[in-house]
């Protein structure tokens, strides 16, 4: 099983993957230029699996894993149909963010698997506020009226995030019936959209 884990090193950030018989590292120049946001492709998967499940389980200690997370395999089919998509944040070929909105009908949507490495975490990054602007300008082009989700009680650094940027707190019960639970997830918000 693939594991990631970053760490900072001096002006860098190190990712180091532990293979069943491999350890190799992989360093990053920890600079706010070169990050571009851009829609996911399929030699993304990799890093985005290498990028989420480390957050979860470590940062968070959620205990999920890849096999949980069917999705992760199937990102275009999953994803990139209707007015779903998902995005991630690149410096170089290295995935260092990742947004996803599934489309679940009646011109609403689901945010899912916003993550950020934590080097790259910040404002002097902004990589989560450029992802959610790129998923809103598309959800709004797209026809997307309502975009609902659900976290953990233990991001609440995203809790302040989302909250900041016009989400508002609903009950469980609120939620449509098309949106996706997911086990862990014990709070839930929604953003209001005018589409164009």
């Amino acid at each position: 099983m693939l594991m990631e884990t970053p760490r900072l090193v001096g002006a860098f950030a190190c990712l180091e993957y532990s293979f069943p018989f491999v350890t190799m590292a992989r360093r990053w120049f920890v600079t706010a230029t070169g990050i571009q946001v851009r829609r996911f492709v399929p030699n993304d998967e990799q890093g985005v699996s290498a990028l989420i499940l480390p957050i979860q389980r470590e940062e968070f200690g959620i205990p999920i894993t890849a096999e949980d997370q069917p999705d992760l395999k199937a990102i275009p089919t999953f994803y990139q149909i209707g007015t779903g998509d998902f995005w991630v944040a690149v410096q170089g070929d290295h995935v260092v963010g990742s947004i996803a909105l599934k489309d679940i009908g009646s011109g609403q949507a689901a945010l899912r698997k916003m993550f950020v490495a934590a080097p790259f975490r910040g404002k002097e990054f902004s990589i989560a506020a450029r992802l959610l602007d790129r998923l809103i300008e598309e959800s709004t082009r797209k026809g997307v009226t309502e975009v609902f989700l659900g976290t953990t009680d233990k991001f609440l650094a995203a809790h302040r995030f989302y909250e900041k940027h016009g989400f508002q707190e609903i009950a469980k019960e609120d939620l449509p019936a098309s949106f996706p639970l997911i086990a862990v997830d014990s709070k839930f918000y929604v953003l209001g959209l005018n589409p164009e």
